[in-house]
């Protein structure tokens, strides 16, 4: 008989799992939506509403063999899933992937692509009738977010601001200093080291003109605004603790092997866990060979011995529009600063589409 192996959320590291594994077990991938989110992408996708079926793979052609549930997870045990539907999934091993939420247009909030695809037209033409942009946050996400506007709009106004005194705190100071070039040609205005009294009057990602004060006094005058910041870790079903405690932060805490403390057959990958490092789609795709190799040792009835080892130093590939942008990546010799070539090449010029279609079949768009 078949081991069942269920996977908990179908994002970059649950998709990871259930595609190598289908062959091997019954996969049973449980996520609300209707298709894999290409995340990457999904800030282009505002700006180039043309673009933004790029973003989506359909789980039917993601899964050939396994069997999707579309449907969220309400408990988890060491013996399988139980959704919020009532429906119960009993399961030789569990993974969990559920990640985490970061605000539109981040990661889109609808779970059908028909739905996410007006989100994103809608949110296009909110942009397009704003002459002046503030975005609340100078994270990858903010940033990247003003290159795809400039890449547009070039003309537009676009202001990021955060208490933050120094971006990419960690990374070696050649790719903050060129970070820093790249926006000024570009028109970015950056105010860091300041924060706002209170947030906007109008609602985000709307146009409607507004003032804000900074705790320094000044005013800043924008047509639309958007947050860039604040991330909420997608673990709230294990909160009844029948399978584990979680850290402080909402974590799972995890083994080398990525086995949930105290669990041989229950595995997380991606956000959810406690392993130390910066939280990017990479790191949980990475995760998830680790997981696919241990379970499929324990299915042959072999010991599991893949061990995960994060880097010792932050890496990143963080694109201003198709051609732009900077990173950091390993060597033998340490961490480097890769120019805006390598950052276009590897991901700014599609930001993944063409890996993803070689790994999960046609986009939905």
């Amino acid at each position: 008989m078949s081991a069942t192996v269920a996977v908990v959320g179908g994002g970059y590291g649950g998709a990871a799992v259930a595609k190598a594994l289908e062959a091997e077990a019954d996969v049973i991938l449980i996520d609300p939506r209707d298709a894999f989110v290409n995340a990457a992408a999904s800030l282009r996708a505002l700006t180039r509403p043309d673009w933004a079926g790029n973003v989506f793979y359909p789980f039917d052609t993601l899964l050939t063999q396994g069997k999707v549930i579309r449907g969220r997870a309400a408990s988890v045990d060491p013996r399988g899933v139980t959704l919020e539907s009532g429906e119960r999934v009993d399961a030789d091993y569990v993974v969990l992937a559920t990640g985490s939420a970061y605000a539109y247009p981040a990661k889109p909030v609808s779970d059908t692509v028909s739905e996410a695809l007006k989100d994103f037209r809608r949110t296009h033409k909110e942009v397009l009738d704003a002459d002046r942009v503030l975005i609340l946050g100078a994270g990858p996400v903010g940033l990247e977010l003003a290159g795809e506007i400039k890449e547009i709009w070039p003309d537009k106004q676009v202001t990021i601001v955060d208490p933050i005194v120094e971006l990419l705190p960690g990374f070696k100071p050649e790719v903050v200093e060129d970070l820093h070039q790249q926006l000024d040609e570009l028109g970015v205005e950056l105010r860091l080291g300041t924060s706002l009294k209170a947030l906007p009057s109008t609602e985000p990602n709307r146009t409607g003109t507004f003032k804000v004060t900074t705790d320094a006094g000044d005013e800043i005058t924008a047509d639309i605004w958007f947050r860039a910041f604040g991330v909420d870790i997608n673990s709230g079903y294990l909160a009844d603790g029948r399978l584990t405690t979680l850290t402080p932060q909402g974590q799972v805490p995890v083994t080398e092997k990525l086995n949930v403390d105290g669990h041989e057959h229950v595995y997380a990958v991606g956000d959810i866990t406690d392993v130390a490092e910066t939280k990017m789609a990479g790191y949980a795709m990475q995760h998830a060979e680790v997981v696919a190799k241990n379970i499929l040792a324990q299915i042959k009835g072999e010991q599991p011995e893949a061990v995960y080892q994060p880097l010792p130093h932050p890496m990143i590939l963080l694109p201003l529009g198709p051609s732009g942008g900077v990173g950091q990546l390993p060597s033998a010799e340490g961490p480097f600063a890769a120019p805006r070539t390598v950052v276009s090449e590897y991901k700014g010029s599609d930001l993944f589409t063409g890996r993803f279609i070689g790994q999960f079949g046609p986009t939905a768009g």
